[in-house]
């Protein structure tokens, strides 16, 4: 109830707070009212001291902030308070700060945060009620006849039902006529009852509305102005969904009440309707049957309206005869009568809406003609009058009729027949589509014959197949065992190569510390002969020479022994001795390029670097740098082997669903194209004797597919270089099961 500020009265409103409340601000603008906002208790004190200033331009109504407002007991309030009303905001509300607050002139106390709206309108109540004049409190009891002309207005011109309360006699001090419409009373009668006396004793939920309305007041006597629910009582007995607000107004030492009221009933039964539908519309959707989706449909539209009685009758598929139909509110007798009746337009108003497919209204049914034959029957179940509407698919096919029976004289409203209308338009629906279903078994039944019968023929079909798959089931079992037997065979294949690599990887240092050991064993033997018949310095000399020659070899070949034991255990990655972190992939490559490139013997390649900065991976640091330098060493071994020229570039940028792409090419030698498919092979290489063990990109391969997830991928051509390209996501999703050897 957002009023305009009246003419004669002074149009600012001053709003003291280190806080901002735009949308405060413009709700107050649209309201009419002028804003000015400051931030400080001087500035406050000097903009409400102007003297002169025309009647708009003067300060109205001040908005304080409480935490602006001084200590406890809020200094700046008194002063402000001496020049205009004060209405103290306050984001931490409490009981004591409410009462410091009065105390310091405050003329009210809002709990923030609410509603601009709500703030709007008790700034309006109250400028209303503070330029309408009050009698002093000793004046003897509030007589609504001298209440100015402008509150009293006030009331008079809202859309709402207004009641004006002592807050200490709990009685109203004036009413509007929309009050006095609302709960069927005369402005006497109201003014002389309690609030808890407009109510019914409990409201719906349970709750004693004494009990209720004592909370509501005690809530709007302490500054809170939202909107809260109410169910009152109308002099009838009908109950009223209600909505209402309290502003508190202190006023000549008295605190009033002005509580406004809206009737929300039919928004309540409008919403109960539209989620009815809703309900009704999914039991269509899952196949309910239609004898429940029409029960629910009457029951839904009786609620609409007291007294309200509602039934379906069914149009037989002759589209002449009444079969069936729903009345869960009358006894089944009522529906029974009307079972096998033919429709006409002398038969009651169900079967002229029918016959007719029109709407039939009739008010009075003791009077109709219509109902001149079905008089008795609708006077044993107290019906009086009857609105029927046709239930039709298109102009032409009728499937049944809606009626709405009432137990007293009346014609129909245009809610109510939006209403039948909207109920005639639902059980359309559900009618509609038990009879499809119906005619969809029937067709199923008679697809069914005709499976039959054709599954009669696929059988003798069948039969004459069964034959034929019994050779080819044993062809196929042949199949099966060969092509296990040739894989099995691959396995062991693979597993004797890997063998096979091992053993001649070891074979040649392990022969070779065995023959030294052979060599100085008999070396041993000859000097312990000699050392008993008397051993020479000569003698002792030339064994220790072969002794430090055999040695050497020794410690050298089982390095290389150990070297290669390394690089084939290796050849099964494993995350669990890993250390998984996150890191930059810019600053992980810079790092170990220099060792790279410091290990390289001479000539040298150059390195370049073109990595994206800021990639980030949360990954394996030490598997990756594990096959970084495999491809490096790679790229130097085999690719820009001798090259004065060599070119090593590193590069990785972001790629698609999380994923960096990172490739290691050189401008070397390349891969010829037969050995393209075998790069990847254990102890594959085009330089045995003279680099590795060939497992570097075996060993490669386990590290980015098994420990890093990703994918590997070369583009080689002889003479044009050679490109790996690692595809590796950002973030390596965790496994708890070590990868497979390839």
């Amino acid at each position: 109830m957002n009023q305009p500020p009246l003419s004669d009265m002074p149009h600012t409103i001053l709003i003291v707070s280190a806080a901002e409340f735009p949308a405060l601000e413009q709700a107050l603008a649209r309201a009419g009212f002028r804003v000015s906002v400051v931030n400080r208790g001087d500035t406050a004190l000097a903009a409400i001291a102007r003297d002169g200033a025309a009647a708009p331009d003067r300060v109205a109504l001040v908005l304080l902030d409480a935490a602006l407002a001084g200590s406890a007991k809020m200094e700046l309030c008194a002063p402000l308070a001496d020049a205009a009303p004060v209405l103290v905001m306050s984001a931490a509300p409490s009981d004591e700060e409410r009462e410091h607050a009065l105390r310091a002139g405050a003329a009210g106390y809002l709990r923030l945060p609410c509603a601009p709206g709500d703030v709007v309108e008790k700034v309006t109540v109250e400028l209303t009620a503070r330029h309408a004049w009050l009698p002093a409190h000793d004046a003897g009891p509030l007589d609504t006849g001298t209440l100015e002309v402008n509150y009293h207005a006030l009331l008079a011109g809202s859309p709402d039902a207004i009641i004006l309360f002592d807050a200490a006699a709990g009685l109203p001090v004036d009413v509007n006529r929309n009050a006095e419409r609302m709960f069927g009373r005369g402005g006497d009668e109201l003014m002389h009852m309690h609030l808890t006396d407009l109510c019914p004793p409990r409201q719906p939920d349970g709750t004693p509305s004494e009990q209720l309305v004592e909370t509501l007041v005690a809530r709007g006597l302490s500054g809170d102005i939202r909107i809260f629910p109410l169910t009152f009582q109308h002099s009838s007995g009908r109950h009223i969904d209600g909505e209402i607000r309290l502003v508190v107004l202190e006023k000549n030492g008295m605190r009033l009440l002005h509580m406004r009221v809206a009737d929300v009933t039919g928004l309540r039964i409008a919403e109960a309707l539209r989620m009815g539908q809703n309900r009704l519309l999914e039991m269509i959707a899952r196949g309910a049957p239609l004898g429940d989706i029409l029960d629910k449909l009457l029951r839904l539209v009786e609620g609409q309206a007291p007294g309200l009685v509602c039934t379906v009758l069914l149009l037989d598929d002759d589209g002449a005869t009444i079969r069936g139909g729903a009345a869960p509110s009358l006894p089944p007798e009522f529906i029974a009568a009307h079972e096998g009746l033919r429709i006409g337009p002398e038969v009651g108003s169900c079967g002229r809406a029918m016959a007719c497919r029109e709407a039939v209204v009739v008010a009075d049914i003791r009077t109709d003609p219509l109902w001149q034959d079905y008089r008795e029957l609708a006077e044993r179940h107290g019906l009086r009058a009857c609105w029927a509407m046709p239930i039709m698919t298109d102009r032409h096919t009728v499937l049944g009729s809606f009626a709405m029976y009432y137990r007293d004289v009346r014609l129909p409203r245009a809610d109510d027949e939006r209403l039948i209308g909207v109920a005639a338009h639902l059980a359309g629906i559900a009618i509609e589509r038990t009879r499809r279903e119906a005619e969809l078994a029937r067709h199923r039944h008679h697809l069914e014959e005709l499976v039959a019968a054709r599954t009669a023929e696929l059988r003798a079909a069948k039969e004459r197949a069964e034959g034929a798959s019994v050779e080819l089931a044993a062809a196929l079992e042949d199949l099966r065992k060969t092509q296990d037997e040739l894989v099995r065979r691959d396995k062991l294949a693979a597993l004797g190569s890997l063998v096979a690599g091992v053993a001649h990887e070891l074979n040649t240092p392990i022969g070779n510390s065995l023959t030294i050991a052979s060599a100085m064993s008999e070396h041993l033997a000859t000097l312990r002969q000699r050392f008993d018949a008397g051993l020479r310095r000569s003698d002792l000399e030339h064994y220790l020479e072969h002794a430090a020659e055999a040695d050497d070899v020794v410690v050298r070949n089982l390095r290389r022994a150990a070297a290669l034991i390394t690089s084939f255990r290796q050849v099964a990655v494993d995350t669990a001795s890993s250390q998984r972190r996150q890191f930059r992939l810019d600053e992980f490559i810079a790092e170990l390029v220099l060792p790279l490139s410091a290990g390289t013997p001479p000539p040298r390649p150059r390195v370049v670097q073109d990595v994206v900065p800021g990639l980030v991976m949360d990954s394996y640091p030490g598997p990756l740098g594990q096959a970084i330098s495999a491809l490096f060493e790679n790229a130097v071994l085999h690719g820009l082997a001798g090259r004065d020229d060599g070119v090593i570039t590193l590069a990785a940028r972001a790629g698609r669903d999380g994923t960096i792409e990172l490739t290691v090419a050189d401008n070397g030698a390349g891969i010829a194209p037969e050995h393209l498919e075998r790069v990847y092979d254990p102890f594959f290489t085009t330089r045995p004797g003279a680099g590795g063990s060939g497992l570097g990109l075996h060993v490669t391969h386990n590290i980015v597919t098994g420990v890093l997830k990703g994918r590997i991928a070369l583009d080689s051509r002889p003479g044009a270089g050679t490109t790996f390209t690692l595809t590796l996501p950002a973030i390596t999703p965790t496994t708890t099961t070590a990868s497979a050897p390839r």
